[in-house]
């Protein structure tokens, strides 16, 4: 059941006529807000003691909202059931650019009011309490990219996804005057996410012309990727009031800079008052450790970190993307990158893309740490140089090798569960079962005449 107690602050804003609209939404399994508007009024009367109902199809689809068969979740056989939207009402805020409107995050239960444990909000809880248990509580932070257009979703839709028109006329990173071009669309997602409470330490032009980066403050995991989800949705929605796209595909150009979301990680203790990572201002052994489970189980996790087909062709040498399972102090040609000391000593995970899923990036993050704690897996040795002419392991190609190693992965089902294991990897098989039908642009010009 919620927390009423907790709601009782956003009762009386609605009691005040601050809100006319609640959101009630979850993430689904691509990290899409999924939920319903309710009028204030509604919300209160009826809802804000026992959630509401929605489809459990929503954790069964694709991107395009199709329904998938072979999940075990639920079916057409078993009649597409609903599950219950429970608030969480720690997580409510207003939402300044929609006036009037507050979100409230949920997570969601079965008919016995049971966690759907493979919903990715659970997922992410989950192995929070696993690394609770081993007494210990994390800190992270992730850094997300993207690239704006002056189009409208409307029109780059019409014109198939080419020739649209970047937000700037050459590479920004760090650029300023370039940058204030985009200032007042990414100005605003800025002030606007500080005024929703997501907290933000700044913006920065990338390496591609109308690429940009909003650093958000760290926070624990779940807070974390429920400020990131908060941030990815309203950063579309504030472009789109502004007459601009955006996209957070890993690699939209094949001849641009990809897209990222590096993960920060650091561990502590219970209290997260001391970190586990230093000891006399020294890398400690679990912070080798957590390095070591993180590196070892990189390749088998890469579907976490990288969901779709299009993620890994951001994996290219020479574009500060990470082709190696490497690690170095900061050095920004490997897949982990050690940065800060003492108490801001934490691992910067280089291998997922800004199309990644924050709640299973994370878990999987947290997952691959506390196996090599448990397992005292110690990390090769730092590379020296560029990580894109060494010989380590490489991270996956391609989709079809990450499903290959993500199936025979026994460290993946211990850590996740044989249900969270067995749904995702459908999952992932159904991503790229949907590639290999399509029938692509690039195909028709190769071989439309000359076959």
């Amino acid at each position: 059941m919620p927390d009423i107690r907790r709601s009782d602050a956003l009762l009386s804003e609605i009691k005040k006529g601050t809100f006319h609209t609640i959101i009630l939404a979850f993430p689904d399994m691509q990290g899409r807000w999924m939920g319903k508007r309710m009028t204030a009024r509604h919300f209160a009367r009826a809802v804000v003691e026992h959630g509401t109902h929605a489809c459990a199809y929503l954790l069964t689809v694709d991107m395009e909202m199709d329904p998938v068969p072979g999940y075990e979740l639920t079916s057409w056989t078993k009649g597409y059931q609903d599950f219950t939207m429970t608030p969480d009402y720690g997580t409510w805020r207003a939402l300044p650019w929609q006036p009037g409107t507050a979100l409230v995050v949920c997570d969601v239960v079965d008919g016995e009011r049971r966690p759907v444990k493979v919903a990715p909000r659970q997922v992410l809880k989950d192995q929070v309490l696993r690394a609770w248990e081993l007494g210990y509580s994390l800190k992270m932070a992730t850094e997300l990219e993207f690239y704006l257009f002056r189009e409208t979703y409307e029109s780059a839709s019409k014109k198939n996804w080419t020739g649209l028109e970047h937000h700037g006329a050459y590479i920004e990173d760090y650029h300023i005057l370039q940058g204030t071009r985009m200032e007042p669309v990414v100005g605003d997602i800025r002030n606007q996410m500080e005024a929703a409470g997501v907290p933000v330490e700044c913006s920065k032009g990338e390496w591609g012309p109308g690429q940009h980066e909003i650093n958000l403050e760290y926070a624990t995991p779940v807070e974390m990727a429920d400020r990131h989800t908060i941030y990815k949705h309203g950063a579309k929605e504030i472009a789109m009031q502004k007459g601009c796209a955006l996209t957070f595909m890993a690699k939209f150009d094949s001849k641009l800079a990809g897209s990222s979301c590096h993960i920060h990680a650091s561990l502590w203790d219970r209290a997260g008052k001391k970190s586990a990572f230093s000891e006399g201002g020294k890398p400690s052994r679990k912070f080798r450790w957590f390095l070591g489970g993180m590196m070892s189980l990189a390749r088998e996790f890469s579907f976490f970190y990288a969901p779709t087909t299009n993620s890994y062709k951001r994996y290219q040498a020479a574009t500060f993307a990470p082709t190696r399972i490497a690690w170095a102090g900061d050095n920004r040609t490997c897949g982990f990158r050690v940065v800060g000391e003492g108490n801001s000593l934490r691992i910067e995970n280089r291998i997922p893309g800004a199309d990644a899923n924050p709640y299973l990036a994370l878990a999987a993050t947290i997952a691959a740490g506390l196996h090599g704690i448990e397992n005292k897996i110690e990390p090769p040795a730092e590379l020296k140089g560029n990580a894109y002419e060494s010989q380590v392991q490489p991270v996956p190609r391609t989709l079809a090798e990450a499903i290959a190693l993500l199936e025979g992965s026994s460290a993946a089902k211990e850590a996740f569960g044989p249900e969270v294991f067995a749904h995702y990897l459908h999952t992932a098989k159904a991503e790229q079962a949907a590639h290999d039908r399509a029938v692509t642009d690039w195909e028709k010009g190769r071989n439309f005449e000359r076959v």
